[in-house]
């Protein structure tokens, strides 16, 4: 005896939304295994962009420093603003930069770089002089910096720093945040991409006191890196 229709299309739909449901899951399973390696994978290539192009701009600072008796750029009558941004006005030539400084320079500019105090990155900000990257050149007083310092007097070259992202003076990261894409606060072993006086760039921990900005002291020792170059 058949049961009756009502029954079978009780039975019918429920089987649909089981199905359904089976579906929605085995799609969201594999939506995970496509989705999260693909954002890595874009995760690694800006960083490695952002790495190719601090060491263009490392060595574009080198550059500048042995066509200048080995001197390092340093304040000018003319600086437009600070020096650990507006570097880039001494050493863009370096990079095969012609002209006013813009938005097209993107060997400047970071892809994870998300600024800080303003709503956009600092490569679109004409007050950071459309770059991501600062020279160890902040010359607030008691503040190391290598500014206008020879190349030779540097005592650990392989440690000395030249240029890096901004992120390195707080500490913060663009690239492996523990904030997120939030800018505060700042924390000890946040990773940077920081160029150095021997001219090898490196993705590398900043140390922090829990205090004090990073740039304003050399860190602990187990850091490999110093601001100071003597």
């Amino acid at each position: 005896m058949k049961p009756p229709v009502s029954s079978r299309r009780s039975r019918g739909a429920a089987f649909t939304a089981a199905s359904l449901l089976a579906v929605v899951a085995a799609l969201v399973v594999l939506a995970t295994l496509v989705v999260i390696p693909l954002l890595r994978v874009q995760q690694r290539s800006r960083l490695t962009l952002c790495q190719n192009n601090l060491q263009q701009v490392n060595r574009a600072v080198l550059q500048f420093a042995e066509d200048h008796s080995k001197t390092l750029p340093g304040p000018t009558a003319d600086l437009a603003g600070e020096l650990q941004w507006w570097y880039k006005e001494q050493v863009k030539g370096y990079a095969g930069l012609k002209g006013a400084s813009s938005t097209n320079d993107t060997v400047f500019a970071c892809p994870d770089d998300r600024g800080y105090t303003d709503p956009k990155p600092f490569y679109l900000t004409a007050r950071f002089d459309f770059g991501s990257y600062v020279f160890n050149g902040v010359l607030m007083p008691g503040m190391p910096n290598v500014a206008g310092m020879n190349l030779a007097s540097l005592v650990e070259p392989r440690r000395t720093l030249l240029v890096m992202e901004w992120t390195a003076h707080g500490p913060l990261s663009w690239h492996r945040s523990k904030t997120g894409k939030k800018n505060a606060p700042f924390y000890r072993d946040a990773e940077s991409v920081l160029g150095f006086a021997d001219g090898h760039v490196a993705l590398t921990r900043i140390y922090y006191d829990g205090y004090n900005a990073a740039y304003t002291r050399d860190p602990i020792p187990g850091y490999d890196y110093r601001y100071s170059g003597n």
